[in-house]
């Protein structure tokens, strides 16, 4: 709004004391202050309304009348409660710096300006951002590409002032706004913080709430817009308001990107809200472009993976393969290495098809966590074959964190960023388990890394928890054992072992249990073991003799020392 419809609106009971020239100056926003330097809490625009206590003489207006200047503020309203009139050297400083001033007549309660300049700033923004997001959604609909989420939330923050970011369901920053003087891979987002709302977003989104979701982090309350796919208002099913969402919320809840945004929508007025829900809507345009442009990916990735399921000649396979790494890998030259990574997602009952919620998932987490923006998952090629998900990655295409060309992607570490939102979306009726192979340098291994990823996948389904990996190297461990040994023959063998030893403690707290485990752990070790516990050596004598009376074994035999160690890990 202009200062000269302040001048307008009879109700505000504002006298105009200098600036006539400047009243096309645009009001942004308004501030209350009595503070002699306010300066840290203006960022331009604002019509600043003050009662004068920071006035104690003639000499104070100009320092302060300087500072709002320099801070770009639109205009000065002082109150005449306090001094019954304005002062002239306050009337002169304005005048000096260009700055208009108001009287604010002693009948006027501050509050009444400062509502109605809000009310007025913020149905023009909403309404010229609305205007804008129109005209940008026509743009997006009617061509190829459009801007991106960049576009929408820079004019997020240039016409209505608010920071926003694009998070997937594993808190990878899509899109988002850059620290002030910050290089363009540094988000303003820090990476816990993002893994958090994503979380918080999650475990919303299971209770069926409707969005936005207000969460605080540290003194931060974001509010937290989910973006449906196919573009689809949170608040209207297919067919309208009245009709029944056929879609099971668990068919997306692994998939679905959030806005997340810096503010408290809480007291919101219906329009601003409704303008956020049209901008997720355009995002979700964005989001399924990018989800048809995977089809290509998913296409070859599910080609490759039938030729090595039917046992085609490996000749065959490497043909398909040359053709997917220019695709994966431009510019590249030469096929990679390759591994391949199995993910199943369950839901009890069994009602929800786990595979293109699987697929959609691994095509997320196969992406470094600290990268940003929506390219680096256009690298990974992912088919489903029921409730089973399969990637074929080629190694240079992760980040360095992730994988190189000796060690390839490491099935703990890939679950370790986003463990904490998977975990928030899967609730207590979900799991998530992955299977990682080792790398494979020509065709003729991919038959085999499929079989070693699903063998990982099915040890780490056997694990407690609801997010599991495991990874190729543990197949080569007495580990890939304990998962398939039944249950009541563990429960025998450990209780056998430990029961005693257990029963002890609780009686005597001894710590027999714990010395044990520090025991093996030392390799027998006893001034190892005993420095690390920090018991004189006699003491741990007599302890590990107490653990060989109670349980008839000897802890210097080797087929002993296995017996405990096993009974430990199964326990």
């Amino acid at each position: 709004m202009r200062l000269r419809a302040l001048l307008d609106t009879d109700a505000l009971g504002l006298k105009l004391l200098g600036g006539e020239d400047e009243l096309d100056r645009t009001v942004r926003g308004v501030m209350t202050t009595d503070l002699r330097d306010p300066s840290r809490y203006l960022s331009g625009g604002e019509l600043v309304l003050t009662g004068l206590a920071w006035r104690r003489d003639a000499t104070d207006s100009e320092p302060f009348v300087r500072i709002l200047a320099q801070a770009g503020v639109a205009a000065v309203a002082a109150g005449t409660a306090e001094l019954g009139d304005v002062p002239d050297d306050l009337v002169v400083a304005c005048a000096r710096h260009r700055l208009p001033l108001f009287a604010v007549h002693e009948s006027v309660a501050f509050a009444t300006v400062t509502e109605h300049v809000v009310r007025q700033v913020s149905g023009e923004r909403a309404g010229d951002l609305a205007a804008v997001v129109d005209r940008h959604r026509r743009m997006m609909t009617s061509g190829p590409a459009g801007g991106g989420p960049d576009v929408v939330l820079d004019l997020l923050g240039s016409d209505l002032d608010l920071r926003a970011w694009v998070l997937s369901p594993a808190g990878r920053l899509i899109a988002g706004p850059k620290a002030q003087g910050a290089s363009a891979e540094e988000p303003t987002l820090p990476a816990d913080v993002c893994a958090r709302l994503a979380a918080e977003h999650l475990a919303a989104g299971r209770t069926g709430r409707r969005g936005p979701h207000r969460v605080t982090v540290g003194q931060t309350t974001y509010s937290l817009f989910p973006v449906r796919a196919g573009g689809r208002a949170p608040q209207d099913p297919p067919g309208g308001p009245s009709a029944r969402d056929v879609r099971d919320v668990r068919e997306t809840v692994l998939s679905d990107w959030l806005l997340a945004v810096e503010a408290d929508a809480a007291d919101w007025a219906g329009e601003r809200l409704d303008l956020l829900h049209g901008v997720t809507q355009l995002i979700a345009v964005e989001r399924d472009r990018r989800d048809a442009a995977r089809t290509v990916r998913r296409r070859l990735a599910q080609e490759v993976l039938e030729l090595v399921q039917t046992g085609a000649a490996p000749a065959e396979i490497a043909a398909r393969l040359r053709v997917a790494a220019p695709v994966l890998l431009p510019g590249l030259g030469t096929a990679p290495h390759w591994q391949v990574v199995v993910a199943r997602v369950d839901w009890d009952g069994g009602e929800v098809a786990g595979g293109p919620v699987a697929q959609a998932l691994l095509e997320e987490i196969l992406v470094d966590p600290a990268s940003t923006g929506p390219e680096p998952s256009d690298r990974i090629a992912v088919a489903h074959t029921g409730d089973e998900a399969i990637a074929l990655v080629p190694l240079p295409s992760v980040a360095s964190g992730h994988a190189d060309s000796g060690t390839g992607i490491l099935a703990d570490a890939l679950l370790e960023a986003v463990r904490d939102p998977l975990t928030a979306g899967l609730e207590d009726d979900g799991r998530v388990t992955l299977g990682v192979s080792a790398a494979v340098h020509s065709a003729e291994g991919l038959r085999g890394a499929l079989e070693e990823a699903r063998h990982a996948r099915r040890v780490a389904a056997a694990r407690p928890g609801r997010v599991c990996a495991a990874g190729h190297q543990e197949l080569a461990s007495h580990v890939l054992l304990l998962p398939f040994v039944p249950d009541d023959v563990r429960r025998a063998f450990t209780a056998r072992l430990l029961d005693p030893l257990r029963d002890y403690d609780r009686r005597h707290r001894a710590e027999l249990i714990p010395t044990l485990e520090a025991f093996l752990d030392c390799d027998g070790s006893w001034t190892r073991c005993a420095s690390r516990l920090h018991l004189h050596v006699n003491t741990l004598r007599y302890r590990v003799g107490r653990i060989e009376q109670l349980t008839g074994r000897d802890l210097s035999r080797l087929e002993d020392k296995l017996d405990f160690f096993l009974a430990l890990r199964m326990s």
